[in-house]
């Protein structure tokens, strides 16, 4: 075997590392604001039996498409109502877009191309956030990287049975997150097609049966958002009536965006993927930078180099789209991850010298030390309860990397970013962001009462808490009530009031009293600054949200 290559039993170890970093993220719970809507969804389905509408907070929900949801729900139906049940199915798909990557890969590359694209997809920054999350990024790059295998298994050969598997997957997309995936996925074919002028494949019956299947296999999906939408014109959505589902699904929901001309609008920024992907890469977005200069730089004239544009085709256009679209969010670029990851593992034993690789060694062992600085930094800054166990992994962690000696640099590189990965991730998942979610008001409340002798309905006032949707068993009234309307309901029965403490006073206590139950920190957990990482300054930021019972006064 050549000094530069990971043997079987290497990649084997570094890959269940992998596997079990991004693992860790299963036990936390679930942050506001779109991974608790997407629970609460999945919730009200399993608790309903009613599969085909999606409702939150007491409404129509029109905004994604329902598999994410329905796999969430079927999990809630086998483990409870738990975050662990939320995160499970995402965490499953991880696993099987690990899998295709690898065997898109092994067709493409090669065989250890495909182990070194494994370990650098799977320890990404943005992976084990969004494993932590139970983003459906991590759904959709499933299918995605799936369907691309499936494809190009049709293209090199017996292609039936392939075809039906392309369209399953890539329709498994669409009803994640929407029509234009299909482009990511067949754009790089059409890209390689194009440059190795075969032009017959554009006229094989295949890829139409491609096409027809596709749209067999989102039926279920279509008529979801006819029965809950086309079919109701009166319901009132984005503010406005005569909303049809279905134009949302091929149109709206992604295109409409793009374009900025449909109900979800943004401004976008031509670099905002672009340092994106700087830190949701790391370790490996400096190589991925090489890797796409030694992409575009290097002539490829010749097969099987040319059937490289399938990745970085779809990868180049996809970028573009992005980059373009007015409507931008950092976890979209996460499904070009197993892209990226290919063509950087392509680039390290293919094209990387013996001396490139020392460099690369020397600067990934800068970074790791800037990381590790910078954790340090806002452990200290933090002030968590404890973190001396932080700091043992830590060490056990470097001394893995720096005791471990090898003559293969290649292998020293994967060890030392995969050490990193392993610390950012005990990091995040086992310190920071349990710290971090007490200040999700909404989510400890419904704990605490959950855990009461009774659970009252609770009116949510002058907010809407889907943390506390999700985590609260009993039942919550949505109807947000002025001052007025609790007073005049206080007269004749208590309720319970979940609000701002804040918003409390516009409450006219001269015929109601108000006793607060329980006060609970708040912070928008998703939006971390620096004044509240240092403990000395966040209070300043805080605020305070409670559970109030409303009596009439005698």
């Amino acid at each position: 075997m050549p000094s530069n290559q990971l043997s079987k039993s290497s990649f084997l170890f570094l890959l269940g590392l992998v596997i079990c970093l991004n693992f860790t993220g299963l036990f936390n719970e679930i942050m506001e604001p779109d991974g608790t809507i997407y629970a609460a969804l999945a919730k009200q389905i399993a608790k309903s039996g009613n599969w085909l509408f999606l409702r939150v907070n007491g409404a129509d929900w029109l905004d994604k498409p329902h598999l994410p949801f329905w796999m969430a729900a079927v999990s809630f139906k086998i483990f409870g109502y738990t975050a662990f049940a939320y995160k499970l199915p995402s965490f499953i798909l991880f696993v099987v877009s690990v899998f295709y990557c690898f065997r898109l890969a092994t067709f493409i590359y090669s065989k250890e191309t495909a182990r070194l694209a494994t370990l650098i997809y799977g320890s990404a920054l943005h992976i084990i956030i969004s494993n932590f999350d139970g983003k459906v990024e991590i759904y959709l790059t499933a299918f995605v990287v799936a369907a691309m295998y499936h494809m190009y298994r049709a293209f090199q050969s017996k292609w039936f049975w392939h075809i039906v598997a392309a369209a399953l997957f890539a329709a498994c997309a669409a009803m994640t997150k929407g029509i234009f995936v299909l482009i990511t996925i067949a754009v790089g074919f059409v890209i390689y097609w194009i440059r190795t002028k075969q032009w017959k494949e554009f006229i094989q019956p295949k890829w139409y049966l491609f096409v027809l299947l596709v749209f067999i296999f989102i039926l279920p999906e279509l008529y979801a958002l006819y029965l809950q939408f086309d079919l109701h014109p009166e319901k009132i959505v984005f503010g406005k009536t005569n909303v049809s589902g279905l134009r949302f699904f091929f149109w709206d929901s992604q295109f409409g965006r793009f374009f900025n001309n449909g109900p979800i609008t943004g401004k976008g920024d031509l670099s905002f993927f672009l340092h994106t992907t700087l830190w949701a890469f790391i370790p490996w977005s400096v190589l991925l930078i090489l890797a796409v200069i030694n992409f575009f730089r290097k002539k490829k004239t010749a097969e099987p180099a040319l059937q490289r544009w399938i990745i970085g085709g779809s990868a180049l256009f996809s970028f573009i789209m992005f980059t373009v679209s007015k409507f931008q969010l950092p976890h979209y670029i996460v499904i070009l991850f197993p892209h990226f990851a290919m063509m950087t593992a392509a680039y390290l034993p293919e094209v990387a010298s013996e001396k490139v690789l020392k460099r690369i060694h020397i600067f990934q062992s800068v970074l790791f030390t800037l990381v590790f600085a910078a954790v340090t930094g806002i452990i200290i800054i933090y002030s968590f309860d404890t973190a001396l166990w932080f700091f043992i992994v830590s060490g056990l962690i470097t001394a893995a990397i720096v005791f471990y000696k090898t003559n293969n640099t290649l292998l020293a590189v994967f060890k030392k970013n995969i050490g990193l990965a392993l610390m950012v991730a005990v990091f995040l998942n086992c310190l920071f962001y349990p710290a971090l979610l007490k200040y999700q008001a909404g989510m400890m409340a419904g704990k605490w009462l959950s855990q009461q002798p009774a659970q009252p309905a609770v009116t949510l006032y002058k907010c809407l808490s889907t943390s506390f949707d999700f985590y609260y068993d009993g039942k919550t009234d949505y109807s947000n009530p002025d001052s007025t309307t609790i007073n005049n309901l206080a007269a004749t029965d208590s309720l319970y009031l979940f609000s701002a403490v804040h918003d409390l006073k516009d409450i006219n206590t001269d015929s109601v009293n108000l006793t607060s139950l329980k006060t609970f920190p708040y912070f928008h957990v998703s939006q971390v600054n620096g004044t509240f990482i240092n403990q000395k300054t966040r209070k300043n930021v805080l605020d305070t949200f409670a559970i109030t019972l409303v009596t009439r006064k005698d």
